[in-house]
């Protein structure tokens, strides 16, 4: 049994959350009992899923922020800035504000990928990575106001000169304590979503939140988590739990990836459809055996049909690519045409 203050901050955020949703859908032609059950049950799984992620600080905890120094590039600002997010550790972050933008800007939550590269965190947004190439001059350009954080365990927060050794101690000290360092880890980018919100710069109804890898499951589990995510767009992560198990890829995913219990009672596919019917965009390798095509497939089948309910069928688009763990061209094209349309148009 969760205690009681978990148990009603929990309900009081499902309730707001599934509201929200269902102010936004208020003109739609649809049966308004059948979407009061759905957006009900979804607000009720919502509350279920966050109840896995181990004992976390209040939702409504105060965020407080710090300008460490300004930063004058090509077509943009950037802001590098240290968060409080959780009262655990402090949250180094950078904010990338377009020189061209609208008064009330989109806002993205840019969120790094893992691949054992340690020491790059929030930087990814900027450098790139060799399987990505930076996103900065493409978010610059299309005036979105974007905030990337460091995970735990990377960048400036890294923890130890051995990275992986530095993960793997906060992920069993987590779970003595009662914590789960992937909540933690989606505690700070919900605290992410509400610090870029709360920017005057930032129009709240367009955010959205990108991310390739570590960084794509982030970003679907975000969505989930989050209904002030507007779009999701999610490059080679998003994978069948089971799908995983059975091509015996486990060692794929680092200790982060794994939530005590979560099979019992969600598989990814019900994560993934706590985002109906927000725009989710999902692209991935066939080649990837960390997103085994099968399971792509299976929970592409899964959501279609519910946004097809919702009239929202175009709102979403699960596709395969002949690549593997990498973001290409085609699929760049992809992103920045979901990036006009659900967050700059």
């Amino acid at each position: 049994m969760l205690p009681a203050s978990r148990r009603s901050f929990l309900a009081a955020s499902a309730g707001a959350w599934g509201l929200g949703i269902l102010g936004n859908l208020s003109g739609a032609s649809r049966s308004v009992a059948a979407d009061d059950d759905f957006f009900a049950t979804q607000a009720r799984r919502r509350e279920e899923l966050w109840g896995l992620l181990g004992d976390l600080p209040p939702r409504d905890r105060k965020i407080t922020s710090r300008l460490i120094r300004t930063e004058k590039a090509d077509g943009y600002t950037l802001e590098w800035l240290e968060l409080d997010l959780n009262g655990l550790e402090s949250v180094p972050a950078v904010l990338l504000l377009p020189d061209k933008r609208a008064a009330k800007a989109p806002g993205l939550v840019y969120i790094h990928a893992h691949g054992g590269t340690y020491e790059l965190g929030k930087e990814e947004l900027l450098r790139g990575r060799a399987v990505l190439p930076a996103y900065a001059p493409v978010v610059a350009e299309k005036g979105i106001v974007t905030l990337a954080i460091d995970s735990w365990c990377f960048s400036q927060r890294k923890r130890q000169a051995d990275g992986r050794q530095g993960e793997s101690d906060a992920f069993k000290e987590m779970l003595w304590r009662g914590r789960v360092l992937w909540g933690m880890m989606m505690y700070d980018e919900v605290q992410a979503v509400s610090y870029l919100t709360s920017r005057a710069e930032v129009d709240p109804a367009r955010v959205g939140a990108f991310g390739l890898s570590m960084g794509s499951t982030k970003a679907w589990w975000l969505a989930a988590l989050d209904p002030r995510v507007k779009l999701c767009v999610d490059l080679c992560c998003l994978t069948d739990y089971e799908e995983l198990i059975k091509i015996e890829n486990l060692r794929g995913h680092g200790l982060y990836y794994f939530v005590p219990g979560l099979l019992k009672h969600f598989q990814a596919h019900e994560v993934n459809e706590l985002i109906v019917p927000r725009a989710h965009l999902s692209l991935n390798g066939r080649r990837d055996r960390l997103t085994p095509p099968d399971g792509v497939e299976r929970i592409r089948d899964h959501l279609m049909p519910l946004y097809r309910r919702h009239g929202r069928e175009a709102d979403c688009r699960i596709e395969l690519f002949n690549c593997g763990h990498e973001e290409t061209p085609e699929m760049r094209k992809l992103v920045l045409e979901w990036f006009d349309r659900y967050l700059v148009g």
